[in-house]
């Protein structure tokens, strides 16, 4: 059976879509900013429009993103690095925790109201049965950590030191520039959905140009904008 595509009832063209996606969820742009840069390009299109595609597709091509990653990425198991940070939802301070690997890769997102040891103990079991059990799990001092470890029997794989966790602190700024955009959420949902989509965008385009020489830059972010093209294509 062919399998149906998602763009079918849609009239703007599945390139428009991908590209009006990929900006909002990309760069600290807010929706009329997109549908500005769209209309510099002679794409007629509201900012309506671009809130309705994001969450109809942002999900999707997340996912899609996100299955092909997790099958290649065995080496996510050497070591992880957790931390936490601030949000704030209609004035009330929210925790976005977050799990990232020794390469930078966002392995997970997760959204609570408190970070006490239940948090911190479903934060981790939805990791590990996503991405297995790595070999070094590096936090900070909150104690959480050390309890929910203990309640897994991983506490012996739990390091701790001060410049350690640096790979996930640094993590966290594409996401504070975003946030700032945004003017902030609103409902736990809508930070849980977008705080997903944006860690699998940001794996998918991620390049450490600092490490790697320019032709090579330059041939890794050419793959990535085509696999971009290629998602959810019929």
């Amino acid at each position: 059976m062919t399998k149906r595509s998602p763009f079918r009832y849609f009239k703007t063209s599945p390139e428009i879509i991908r590209l009006a996606v990929m900006l909002y969820i990309r760069f600290p742009l807010s929706l009329r900013n997109v549908e500005d840069l769209l209309h510099e390009r002679g794409i007629d299109v509201s900012h309506e429009a671009v809130r309705f595609w994001w969450h109809r597709f942002g999900p999707m091509f997340a996912a899609e993103i996100r299955k092909r990653r997790i099958s290649g990425m065995k080496s996510s198991r050497w070591g992880w690095h957790l931390d936490e940070m601030f949000v704030k939802i209609n004035g009330k301070r929210h925790y976005l925790w977050r799990a990232v690997d020794h390469e930078g890769e966002i392995l997970e997102s997760f959204v609570t109201k408190k970070r006490d040891k239940k948090a911190a103990l479903k934060f981790l079991r939805k990791a590990m049965r996503k991405h297995g059990r790595p070999e070094a799990i590096v936090t900070d001092r909150l104690r959480s950590y050390g309890a929910a470890l203990r309640e897994i029997g991983a506490s012996h794989r739990q390091e701790t030191g001060r410049w350690l966790n640096n790979r996930a602190e640094n993590s966290h700024l594409p996401f504070r520039r975003r946030e700032r955009a945004m003017l902030r959420f609103r409902r736990m949902r809508s930070l849980q959905k977008f705080a997903a989509v944006h860690a699998s965008v940001c794996n998918h385009f991620n390049s450490e140009r600092s490490l790697t020489s320019r032709a090579n830059f330059k041939m890794n972010r050419a793959a990535a904008l085509a696999e971009w093209r290629g998602l959810c294509a019929a």
